[in-house]
């Protein structure tokens, strides 16, 4: 009898430990200021201040990248020239979106339209856990085509990601809002 009540006072008396659940460090977003780029390129936009912006190749102005190191992130950008092949760039810019459609939860189009700038863009984003979160494209339709697509250097996790993955949906919204074609 006095082995039966001692297992059950320490049976009642031993507490359950569970271990915490793996969390995520706090992001710091940093305040939003915006300047324009190079505009002796056919084109310009206001992007950040507070990230870099580099080119690729100094001699191609087709490639470059908009950099932000705090966020291990980049925006891979290409410019094309329309001469008559609107339908073929515009469905290669499609098919990279729905490349991610496997691993992605869902796509989301939004569309954009600036007639009396001659702004035509589409912004997707892509939901889930997808190499390529947001992917977008500007264009006049008829000389101009600007697409862009968002990384991260390093694994994705819609979960961790998410703050950051909205702080820079903001800034592409702002990219195609204030794309202009150069004369």
């Amino acid at each position: 009898m006095v082995c039966y009540a001692t297992i059950g006072i320490l049976c009642t008396s031993c507490q359950h430990f569970t271990p915490k659940p793996r969390s995520y460090f706090r992001i710091h977003l940093a305040e939003k200021t915006y300047k324009r780029s190079d505009s002796t390129l056919s084109y310009s936009f206001e992007y950040p201040n507070n990230i870099a912006y580099i080119k690729s190749n100094p001699k191609d102005t087709a490639w470059f990248d908009i950099v932000y190191p705090l966020y291990n992130a980049r925006i891979y950008f290409s410019y094309k020239q329309i001469k008559g092949n609107f339908q073929e760039i515009a469905e290669d810019s499609r098919t990279f979106v729905y490349k991610h459609a496997f691993k992605a939860d869902a796509i989301v189009e939004n569309p954009f339209i600036d007639s009396t700038q001659q702004v035509y863009g589409m912004m997707y984003e892509i939901k889930g856990n997808t190499a390529s979160s947001v992917q977008f494209l500007v264009t006049d339709s008829t000389k101009h085509f600007l697409r862009g697509a968002l990384y991260f250097d390093n694994h994705p996790n819609k979960d961790s990601l998410a703050p950051v993955i909205s702080y820079i949906s903001e800034d592409i919204r702002h990219i195609i809002e204030t794309t202009r074609w150069e004369p």
